[in-house]
C-alpha cells in the first residue's frame, strides 16, 4: 500500500503544482495593472509534500488518503495472497521436478504462468483504480488548498513563494519556510468534516 500512497502523493502534489502554474499570476500579461518600480519582495518557500505527511501534514488529505487505503486494503490483501500461491507454486515446481513425470511438472509451469499474468494485471488494475480514486478524492481539496494558500500568502505580504518540489532549491533560509505554519493554520481554518 505505501506504493500506491506514494504514487497517489505524487500524483496529487503534481497535479497541484500543475494547478499552481496554471493560475493568473498578479502583473502576468493579462491583467491591466499598472507597471510600478519593483519594491522589496518578501520570499517564501513551501514544501507542498508535506501536505501529506502522516503526522504533521493537512488533515483533510490525510483523512482522505486513509478512506482510500481502507478501500483498497481488501484488493492489496488479494493480491498478495495471490503473490504468496505463486511463489509457492515456483518452489513446488523446483523441489519436484527432477522426480515427477515432466508432463505434470509443464502442467504446473503452465499454471504458475497463469498465475503470474493474473497477479501482474490484477496489480496494473489495483495501481490504476488507486490512482483514478485518488485523483478524485483529491482534486477537489487542491483547488481549496490553492486559493487558501493565495490568500495566506497575501495575508502575510509575500509577494513570491516558491514550490519546494516545483523548484530545485540550493539553499533557502529555514525563516523562509511556511510549511508548517501554513498547514496549521489550514487545518486550524478547514477542519475535517
Amino acid at each position: 500500500m505505501k506504493v500506491f500512497r506514494a504514487i497517489a502523493a505524487l500524483a496529487a502534489i503534481s497535479a497541484f503544482a500543475i494547478f499552481v502554474h496554471t493560475q493568473t499570476r498578479p502583473g502576468s500579461p493579462t491583467t491591466t495593472q499598472p507597471k510600478s518600480a519593483a519594491g522589496p519582495a518578501n520570499i517564501a518557500v513551501i514544501d507542498t509534500a508535506q501536505f501529506s505527511d502522516d503526522k504533521e501534514g493537512i488533515a483533510r488529505v490525510m483523512n482522505a488518503m486513509k478512506q482510500i487505503e481502507t478501500k483498497f486494503t481488501p484488493l492489496q490483501t488479494e493480491i498478495r495472497g495471490m503473490r504468496d500461491r505463486l511463489t509457492t507454486l515456483r518452489s513446488d515446481i523446483q523441489k519436484k521436478q527432477a522426480i515427477q513425470d515432466p508432463k505434470m511438472t509443464q502442467q504446473q509451469v503452465e499454471e504458475a504462468n497463469r498465475l503470474e499474468v493474473q497477479v501482474k494485471r490484477k496489480a496494473e488494475d489495483a495501481q490504476a483504480s488507486y490512482q483514478k480514486e485518488s485523483l478524485a478524492m483529491l482534486e477537489p481539496m487542491q483547488k481549496d488548498i490553492s486559493d487558501a494558500l493565495a490568500a495566506y500568502a497575501q495575508a502575510k505580504g509575500i509577494s513570491l513563494l516558491i514550490d519546494l518540489n516545483r523548484v530545485p532549491l540550493i539553499y533557502a533560509s529555514p525563516t523562509l519556510d511556511i510549511t508548517k505554519e501554513f498547514i496549521t493554520e489550514y487545518n486550524r481554518t478547514h477542519p475535517v468534516r
